[in-house]
């Protein structure tokens, strides 16, 4: 009993968080009157509350015995787990509630997903395509949407129905485009727990396959909305230079696992993740601070 809020804490994966913070940073940059609380308590309420929700329940469903994201030797779930999370969701709604009905609703359709995503008696996870398309449009257009609504100034009125959509596709490309590797070690986990996931559909040279054509083409439409935005490519120079460190792993660790599919391992896709994430926030960072 003692080791339950030990384990509850751990599964929560709140480093995790950081992985996902890539869009949060995105979003702001192209948000021009920024209201400083607000953007405080959108940060509050995904990084401390709606991602590591997610992450809980998720560990409560699955139960893992295998490395999973951020965790090596994941401990088992407690009931304490699941009330946690519901708590944890049901603040995130409330404190929402405070940034308007567009904030709300977009959190409430993150935690719905989320929830249908893992439950036992829906799993979206086990069908490679949908879950893949939930993740992707989940973690990546609508949370850029709700961090553009949820930033502005409230007299600057219902600024996410003029959310940029170009950026908001960006977003989901580069989610999409790098989920399949971190399923690429879950295979034979996956496939005992019922689960069949995009990863599995693609293959391991699949997988990276499809994530550089989805990365190839989530940097076109970068390059074109940032031009076409702002009419000069500092910013996207500035985005391109940080996501080379990553273009670079990406590469030599494809080329380890097309030599020896042993390499497509948990310790390969966390060094991954760190890097993407390390990247991928400083860029975004970047593109905030110059047109700051």
């Amino acid at each position: 009993m003692n080791k339950s809020p030990s384990s509850t804490l751990r599964l929560l994966r709140l480093p995790f968080s950081f992985f996902l913070m890539p869009v949060f940073w995105f979003a702001l940059s192209q948000v021009v009157e920024r209201d400083t609380a607000r953007v405080i308590l959108l940060f509050v309420i995904l990084h401390l509350l709606v991602y590591p929700a997610s992450n809980g329940y998720n560990s409560y469903m699955d139960r893992d015995t295998t490395p999973i994201g951020g965790l090596e030797h994941p401990p088992q779930p407690t009931r304490r787990l699941f009330w946690v999370t519901l708590v944890m969701d049901l603040t995130a709604l409330v404190l929402g509630a405070f940034l308007g009905g567009y904030v709300l609703a977009g959190l409430a359709v993150y935690i719905l997903a989320s929830r249908a995503y893992s439950y036992r008696g829906i799993r979206l996870k086990k069908y490679p395509f949908i879950g893949w398309l939930t993740v992707t449009v989940c973690q990546g257009a609508l949370i850029f949407f709700v961090v553009y609504q949820g930033s502005h100034y409230p007299q600057a009125g219902a600024a996410g129905i003029n959310a940029p959509l170009e950026a908001m596709i960006a977003s989901s490309l580069l989610l999409g485009g790098f989920y399949p590797l971190t399923q690429i070690y879950q295979h034979e986990a996956d496939r005992k727990d019922g689960v069949r996931t995009i990863s599995m559909v693609l293959g391991l040279r699949g997988s990276f396959i499809f994530a550089g054509v989805l990365y190839g083409l989530a940097f076109l439409l970068l390059f074109h909305y940032l031009y076409f935005s702002y009419l000069e490519l500092k910013e996207f120079y500035i985005l391109a230079t940080c996501m080379l460190p990553v273009i670079v792993y990406f590469f030599v660790w494809a080329i380890r696992v097309w030599r020896d599919p042993s390499k497509a391992d948990f310790v390969g896709t966390m060094r991954m993740n760190l890097l993407a994430s390390v990247c991928t926030n400083a860029g975004f960072v970047a593109v905030l601070l110059a047109g700051s």
